[in-house]
């Protein structure tokens, strides 16, 4: 759609770049064209993040990882699909549902899971848990427990990229209940008014927390939103990784080389409830059945074989040792340290401030 302005500052890439191997390409069905190695690499990091989600809620049932605790079970493909789209050196801001962008953005499921038990290896030193995922180098810049915390955050980075004139983008993931706050609009508009480099992605699981989309949202096509400030929308079927990297591809591509942001919505099923400890009543049986049968793991995995990619074996071995990745994350974050009860009160300020207080819970007040 019609933009307000254009950047002037030069393109630092024309076309985007290939990511298909140069080994034998699948010819038939859904994969003509593609690199088998990449199809085959995209199985297995989603059935890595399927099986570390899964050690996740077994640790949590545990009383291993304390606080809150969502998960990212069937939205793997949107997951993979999403961040196969971004530089090493192109920002993510997420919500609280982010341990499988951690570890898709190449974080070590080791520090992530250490992350989760509060242990001092995680990827925030044990301070965020679940919900507060932060890596600088891997260009994760948070998952937000404020539910549209990250939207204010991502929009300035991308205004502190464009004011440097730098050739990264952000994208910034949220729910498809984030859309109904009012700092979603807010950014969406300043995006658009000032071409901001910025892909703002929804991840349309059609239910917030427990509410359906159409109860709560008077527009249930939530990419038509953009229309209200002349910005790209575009919904794509969250279950198709090849989908999801093709649509997020061309979306980064164009913010990077233009400036123009978008909006990009994901349509797919959550397996489980809002939370680990979430048990999902006010879900039908059809809903939970159609999700069952919607899950992009277990799809993709039998086209994959459909189509000549992967064998029976083959497949099981992927999972096999992403069964063993997993295990060996939680047994890295069971042999790494608890923090010192002394630097409890480090990091509340980032420079000293006057008065201080460092009274623990039992300290007398005078």
């Amino acid at each position: 759609m019609a933009q307000t302005a254009t950047r002037s500052k030069p393109s630092t890439r024309t076309t985007t770049k290939s990511r298909r191997s140069t080994s034998a390409q699948a010819n038939r069905g859904p994969f003509s064209g593609e690199s088998p190695e990449l199809l085959r690499d995209y199985f297995r990091e989603m059935t890595l993040i399927r099986r570390f989600e899964e050690r996740a809620a077994q640790g949590y049932t545990q009383a291993k990882i304390g606080g809150y605790c969502h998960l990212n079970l069937g939205e793997e493909a949107s997951v993979v699909g999403l961040m196969r789209s971004l530089r090493k050196t192109d920002l993510l801001f997420t919500n609280y549902r982010e341990h499988g962008y951690a570890i898709a953005k190449g974080i070590e499921p080791g520090r992530v899971m250490a992350e989760l038990y509060g242990r001092t290896t995680g990827t925030s030193k044990g301070w965020g848990g679940s919900m507060h995922m932060f890596d600088v180098e891997a260009g994760l810049l948070g998952g937000y427990g404020i539910v549209g915390g990250q939207i204010p955050l991502a929009t300035g980075a991308a205004l502190a990229i464009d004011y440097r004139s730098g050739d990264q983008v952000v994208m910034c993931q949220m729910g498809d209940g984030t859309t109904n706050i009012g700092a979603f609009h807010e950014a969406l508009n300043i995006a658009a008014l000032w071409n901001l480099p910025v892909v703002f992605v929804v991840i349309n699981n059609q239910l917030g927390m427990g509410t359906t989309v159409e109860m709560s949202s008077a527009e249930s096509e939530l990419y038509k939103r953009a229309a209200a400030y002349k910005m790209h929308g575009e919904r794509v079927d969250g279950n198709d990784v090849l989908a999801v990297r093709d649509a997020s591809s061309r979306l980064v591509e164009e913010a990077r080389n233009s400036g123009r942001p978008a909006l990009l919505e994901l349509v797919s099923e959550r397996l489980k409830g809002h939370s680990v400890v979430d048990p999902a009543k006010y879900r039908s049986e059809e809903s939970v059945e159609k999700a069952k049968q919607a899950d992009p793991v277990a799809h993709f995995r039998a086209q994959l074989i459909e189509a000549g990619v992967l064998d029976e074996d083959a497949a099981v071995e992927i999972e096999r040792k992403a069964q063993a990745e997993a295990d060996a994350a939680v047994a890295f974050a069971d042999d790494s340290p608890h923090p010192d009860p002394a630097t409890l009160f480090d990091y509340t300020y980032a420079t000293p401030v006057d008065n201080d207080s460092r009274r623990l819970p039992a300290d007398p007040v005078f």
